[in-house]
This record gives C-alpha cells, structure tokens and sequence, in this order.
C-alpha cells in the first residue's frame, strides 16, 4: 500500500481525564512532550498515536496517512475538494503535517517524516 496509516491523535478538550483513561484501559505507555501540551502514546506493536488538547473540533481520534512530499499531497487534497484545516507545519527533527477535511468534512491528517 502506497500511502499507509501511520499515526493516530486523540483531540480532545480534557487532556488529564482521557490520559487517565486510556492508561488504565489499555497496557499503554504515554510521555508527555515538555512544551507542546503533547502526549505521545506507545502501544507496543502497531501504529503509535498521540493525544492533546484541541478546543477547536469535537473530541475524536484523527489518522495520519503517510505521503512522499507533504506540500503536493496536500495541494492536491486542495484541487479534489478538500478543506485545509493546518496548512503543512514542520515538527522539529521530525517531519511535516497537515490536516485536511475531505468534501464530506472528515479530517485527515498527512504527514511527512524527515529524510523524504
């Protein structure tokens, strides 16, 4: 598959109460990024995830779909319909994302890593 899902983020308003959550759910491990308001979130095996806080959209898990170029993936999503919520935005040391509403208002996020 060409562009795989490789990445998923919680957003969501409360923050303390879904870590609380989900720790004690599921065996996962979770690390808060200092300065970010970020959580990452190793679950073992499969697609790692992370959680913050967005008051902007109503709480829900959003996928990342990985692409070879970030800015053309995301130009493109422009041209076939979509909505640009992020426009492309680097993660220090890591890579690029942006997040798109596709023409019925789901979001996706695309991400990039470094060395693309």
């Amino acid at each position: 598959m060409g562009n795989p899902f490789v990445h998923v983020e919680l957003h969501t308003t409360d923050l303390k109460t879904v870590k609380q959550f989900y720790s004690a759910l599921f065996d996962w491990k979770l690390h808060d990024i200092p300065g970010f308001g970020y959580t990452m979130v190793n679950v073992g095996e499969g697609t790692a995830g992370g959680m913050c806080v967005d008051s902007d959209h109503s709480p829900a898990w959003r996928p990342y779909v990985q692409v070879e170029d970030i800015h053309a993936a995301t130009k493109k999503a422009e041209s076939l319909g979509a909505k640009i919520i992020k426009e492309v935005t680097e993660v220090p040391m890591t890579g690029w994302f942006s997040v798109i509403a596709d023409p019925t208002g789901a979001l996706l996020g695309l991400w990039q890593p470094k060395g693309r």
